[in-house]
């Protein structure tokens, strides 16, 4: 007789009898077939089958008990976890799957199959699939019961620029739509001379004053006035301001120095051109191409005023214009940085409105060398027939005075060029807009500073205009800066499909 080897064996188990049925079955502890154990046995006893969440449809967001609402889009990890943790005696058993049946999105319902494992008699596992039914109640949020009875905020950010003048401000609220500053915020109200900002919690206000504080020239001031004060709990409501001045100074402005400041700054002259205000103010001497970057701290310290606004400058055409190079310029020990980036130039210039009439030109010098030439059009202050209230100014010796001082370059006539824009920019809602005549007009001078400023629109989102009817190229005199296709941004048009077709 062969020895068959143990490796070629194949073992048989063998089959036993349920005790109830008497069905051939595996050997198992209970002895019990899986159906006549799971008649006997229910593992899903004392989970409920049928629970209530509730939901905010204000704010969309989900009661996570006891007071806490989250935010969980449908069929989603945090729609999940909620739904899980809303069933008693879950941790009794042990959890192997689960995952979302579809319903009907309007149907207030939310089904969830379960699987799960439990050990039974005789220390058998079994294993169940059920569904959970969750039943959608609206119910409203603190917040938002806060907002419908008009008692909506808990701290208030006051941003104010005392100025009459509103360019920083248009910067500032293309700012805060790039970056979505404002996301928290419950409610925006115009100021005559800046915004309020709401919010709901005293953290969310602070953010929005650390962005202020990372992207303009600002300085803040916080408060706190207490509203309710509970003596058994020994809890306190509170409401908190906070206050934003702005430097009250914007692009193109010329301004004076007072002289301690200009000394500190490295000798620079005392009549400046703002060329940039971002988070701190960057002045340039017309005189000696000296930049310097003034922060608000040193700004409050020793506070300047603009001496023009942007429509009190004059319009003036180039008669002749000579570069200074380096070996002619003046220099001093102790001086600031001087600008490479501009050219340092001679300049006669004769108002355009008198062209013709008048010979005599006004000479002046000008950091604008690099991009003057004769005949070019260019925006400046006349200081010599001008009548200008500044303390600074009149302290200031006579031969320190320049007769003109050059902003900026004229390109077009302001008409034209709003006829060739092909693109736009989104607004805030509450935000204060062309409520007049002179809003308007300082921000279409701020649209012309985003076409000439490649630097000053990096924070900012531009949007192309399909509404805008294209405008003959023979219009253009071909020297207008111009935003490229390639900045602009689609704008999302909810009547629209992919496509592009309505």
């Amino acid at each position: 007789m062969e020895l068959i080897p143990e490796e070629s064996q194949t073992k048989v188990t063998g089959k036993i009898l349920c005790c109830e049925c008497g069905s051939p079955i595996d050997p198992n502890p209970a002895n019990l077939c899986v159906a006549c154990l799971r008649t006997q046995v229910d593992i899903t006893d004392g989970i409920p089958k049928q629970v209530t969440i509730h939901f905010c449809k204000f704010c969309e967001r989900y009661l996570n008990p006891p007071q806490q609402w989250v935010s969980a889009a449908l069929e989603s990890r945090e729609l999940m976890a909620l739904c899980l943790k809303k069933l008693k005696n879950l941790n009794k058993v042990k959890l192997i799957d689960a995952n979302f049946l579809w319903t009907e999105p309007h149907s207030k319902r939310i089904k969830v199959k379960l699987s799960i494992q439990a050990e039974v008699m005789g220390g058998a596992i079994l294993q169940q699939t059920f569904v959970v039914e969750y039943t959608v109640a609206y119910q409203m949020c603190t917040d938002c019961h806060r907002v419908e009875a008009k008692d909506h905020w808990n701290a208030l950010v006051q941003v104010r620029q005392k100025t009459k003048q509103r360019k920083t401000l248009f910067y500032v609220e293309q700012l805060l739509i790039k970056y979505g500053a404002t996301k928290d915020c419950v409610g925006i109200k115009p100021h005559h001379e800046g915004l309020d900002f709401y919010f709901s919690t005293e953290s969310a206000a602070k953010k929005l004053v650390e962005f202020f504080q990372s992207t303009i020239p600002m300085r803040s001031q916080s408060s706190k006035r207490l509203i309710s004060h509970d003596v058994h709990s020994n809890t306190y409501n509170y409401k908190f301001s906070f206050s934003v001045d702005v430097v009250p100074v914007c692009k193109d402005n010329v301004v004076c120095l007072p002289k301690q400041l200009a000394h500190t700054l490295g000798g620079i002259g005392q009549i400046c051109v703002v060329n940039k205000v971002s988070q701190a103010v960057h002045l340039i001497d017309p005189n000696t191409c000296q930049f310097v970057d003034v922060t608000a701290t040193t700004y409050f310290k020793l506070p300047f005023l603009s001496l023009c606004r942007q429509r009190d400058l004059t319009e003036y055409t180039v008669i002749n214009i000579e570069p200074i190079h380096q070996k002619d310029r003046q220099s001093f020990s102790g001086q600031g940085k001087v600008s490479h980036k501009h050219i340092l130039a001679d300049c006669w210039v004769v108002k355009t409105s008198e062209l013709g009439l008048d010979d005599n030109a006004v000479h002046c010098r000008t950091y604008l060398g690099h991009i003057l030439n004769i005949g070019d059009s260019v925006l400046g202050l006349d200081l010599k027939n001008s009548n200008v209230n500044n303390p600074e100014l009149e302290k200031l010796p006579t031969d320190k005075i320049p007769d003109v001082v050059l902003v900026k370059k004229h390109y077009a006539d302001k008409a034209l060029r709003n006829r060739k824009r092909r693109w736009k920019l989104k607004h805030m809602e509450g935000f204060p807009h062309m409520d007049t005549e002179s809003c308007n007009d300082e921000f279409q001078d701020f649209e012309a500073d985003l076409e000439e400023d490649p630097n000053l629109r990096q924070n900012v989102n531009i949007y192309l205009d399909k509404n805008k009817i294209p405008v003959d190229e023979d219009e253009d005199d071909g020297e207008c800066p111009q935003i490229t296709l390639a900045e602009m941004l689609d704008d999302l048009d909810i009547g629209e499909d992919a496509s592009g077709v309505e």
